[in-house]
């Protein structure tokens, strides 16, 4: 392995390792094989599935760190929503990713953050409240913040993989429509690389 190659390390829940894809791509491995780049991208998934803010800002520091190197680095946040099923508020919330962010930003990582997606067994309400504190957190620094949640919350198809799911994680079409979001928001221009027009 060449050890220029740039390390994308990919933070998050079970939403980050594909849970429910029949291809096992998740939308990561969907945005890594439409990002063109050499020497190749070198992404590294880091998923605890159920974990919570509080969790994440926990535990990835020390998890990316065994894993950087010389080569240069970047981190990707992609945020669940399981702050809805335990006790984090959402001041806490926004408290545990300003501090992961800083974190990253103080490491030179660039952080570029993926909100958490529409889900069934939960009202509409909190999750959009979240969903937005978690974008004004990424705004206030001026960091790249992909909104899922109002995108895909009527969306047809990814309704259906609800349906057919366990009504947290998608299936197959569900991980593309995320990660057409992401293509979509910045992703190439944050990596400071041609944007590719046809997807």
């Amino acid at each position: 392995m060449n050890e220029g190659n740039l390390r994308i390390f990919f933070v998050g829940d079970e939403l980050i390792a594909g849970l429910g894809d029949a291809r096992a791509l998740g939308w990561t491995g969907r945005v890594l094989a439409r990002t063109p780049t050499e020497p190749p991208l070198l992404g590294l998934t880091l998923a605890v599935p159920g974990e919570n803010s509080h969790g994440l800002s926990e535990r990835w520091e020390a998890e990316v760190t065994r894993r950087m190197s010389d080569a240069p680095a970047r981190l990707v946040v992609g945020l669940g929503s399981h702050d809805l099923d335990t006790s984090v508020t959402l001041a806490r919330g926004r408290l545990h990713l300003a501090n992961l962010l800083d974190s990253a930003e103080r490491r030179g990582l660039r952080p570029f953050v993926v909100g958490p997606p529409p889900r069934r067994d939960v009202p509409t309400k909190l999750q959009a409240d979240l969903s937005y504190a978690f974008g004004d957190v990424c705004d206030r620094r001026g960091i790249p913040y992909v909104d899922t949640f109002t995108p895909l919350l009527n969306h047809e198809q990814w309704n259906t993989d609800l349906i057919l799911s366990n009504g947290y994680t998608p299936h197959q079409a569900g991980y593309g429509l995320i990660a057409w979001l992401v293509l979509h928001s910045g992703w190439n221009q944050w990596l400071g690389i041609p944007t590719v027009t046809a997807q």
